[in-house]
């Protein structure tokens, strides 16, 4: 798909058909300022798509209010979507401004929507209901004028059956749905996009770009991306930094990356002493940690950990915390 330089979507880089269709709807559902749910795995683009959603809009300068939900943290999440007021807690020193309020008149993009708590879903649904906002310790109600784009690598059908996400938020999200192919699933974009990322890369660093021969873009093809676009992006960034101006890159040169990669992923972290260990107290020791640390946000403390919240809470109540 071809876009002017001024396109919003330009930085949607595609010759898929699949990601074209989905570029096209997008462009409608913009125009139309309704609420947004994208759905991709991690390293897809899921953000780069919204911001260029905003960009279409007409709302476009207006801000875009982006809110990773994973690092909110439950016990103030009021006060962070909402804001608050001067003494309306210990330590509320000056009147706040919350997310919402932020996002008046432009878009609020709720990042990692699935993992937002129990109670963090309550509040948002009581504003998506409304359009009303309440700072923490305050008796005044303003409306506040927002788009809603929310963001997930989850299935969140999956979820509400499951009990983890409420049915009618869902609902009052789930208006557009734009699933974001995974890159394995877009083969031929990934030679354009090797392309793309190195000549960004070299430009920011006054080289000239890699070239890849023809058993380089095989290798990229075999490859299945599990990072997605993320992860490509990366591989080109450390060839750019790597090699020589202008290098020639090879099959032999992309499949030493992809394993560097994979080990420095894989790479143990922990070196079992030879007295060995108790794996349960390890565990649990680990688990509060990660708790204490993320400041009792269960959704941030699994990131912590690389676990799923869902995995997070099933350990919590097997050791009892």
């Amino acid at each position: 798909m071809l876009f002017s330089r001024n396109d919003p979507f330009q930085p949607l880089i595609s010759h898929s058909p699949g990601l074209e269709s989905l570029i096209r709807s997008a462009q409608i559902a913009a125009a139309a300022d309704i609420t947004i749910l994208i759905q991709g795995e991690t390293g897809v683009g899921k953000e780069l798509l919204a911001q260029s959603i905003h960009r279409a809009s007409p709302r476009a300068s207006k801000p875009m209010i982006t809110v990773n939900c994973a690092a909110l943290n439950d016990q103030l999440i009021e006060s962070q979507l909402f804001g608050h007021v001067k003494g309306a807690f210990t330590g509320a020193h000056t009147d706040s401004v919350g997310y919402i309020e932020a996002a008046d008149n432009g878009c609020l993009f709720l990042d990692e929507i699935g993992e937002l708590s129990a109670r963090g879903q309550a509040a948002l649904l009581r504003f998506l209901e409304s359009g009303e906002c309440q700072k923490t310790g305050s008796n005044e109600t303003r409306y506040i004028d927002t788009r809603v784009i929310a963001a997930t690598h989850r299935d969140l059908q999956q979820m509400v059956s499951r009990g983890e996400f409420r049915q009618d938020l869902f609902y009052r999200l789930n208006v557009v749905t734009l699933r974001l192919p995974a890159l394995r699933e877009r083969r031929r974009d990934i030679a354009l996009l090797f392309t793309h990322f190195c000549q960004r890369y070299a430009a920011s660093q006054n080289k000239q770009p890699p070239r890849a021969d023809k058993s380089a873009l095989k290798r990229l093809q075999q490859h299945d991306w599990p990072g997605n676009v993320r992860e490509l992006r990366n591989v080109c960034a450390r060839l750019v930094t790597l090699h020589d101006s202008g290098a020639i890159i090879s099959g032999q040169t992309i499949s030493h990356e992809l394993a560097m990669q994979s080990t420095t992923i894989d790479s143990s972290l922990f070196e079992l002493p030879p007295e060995g260990i108790r794996l349960e107290q390890l565990e649990q020791d680990l688990l509060q940690q990660a708790l204490n640390r993320a400041d009792g946000n269960k959704s941030q403390a699994a990131r912590l950990l690389g676990i799923t919240r869902d995995a997070f809470l099933y350990r919590l109540k097997k050791h009892k915390l």
